[in-house]
């Protein structure tokens, strides 16, 4: 993958999360529903078993999960990071407003 692939790849991920992150915390006034909900956002973006079987087939799934997780290349590390990191920053810009007195519906 190209470099200026990755780069653009994390900015996206980086402004998608952010930007979902703002939306759920001025919502429903959690301001760290979005850090929570990530990482079930990235076991559906990387894992290829289907749902259901973490509960049919428990030790499987989750075996099969490690493995795609452990065989990631450094890009796609990298692109997940950055998501993860907008939607920590998410969090953090809400705090910092409510803060200072700004009241989000």
């Amino acid at each position: 993958m190209p470099i200026w692939v990755v780069i653009i790849s994390m900015l996206l991920f980086f402004v998608l999360f952010f930007g979902i992150g703002f939306l759920l915390n001025m919502l429903l006034r959690m301001s760290w529903i979005m850090t929570f909900i990530y990482p079930l956002i990235t076991v559906f973006i990387v894992d290829k078993v289907r749902f259901i079987e973490y509960f049919t087939n428990t030790k499987q799934a989750f075996s099969d999960l490690g493995e795609r997780i452990l065989s990631l290349a450094t890009a796609d590390l990298l692109i997940l990071c950055s998501g993860l990191a907008g939607a920590i920053i998410a969090g953090v810009t809400i705090n910092l407003l409510r803060k200072n007195g700004y009241q989000m519906f």
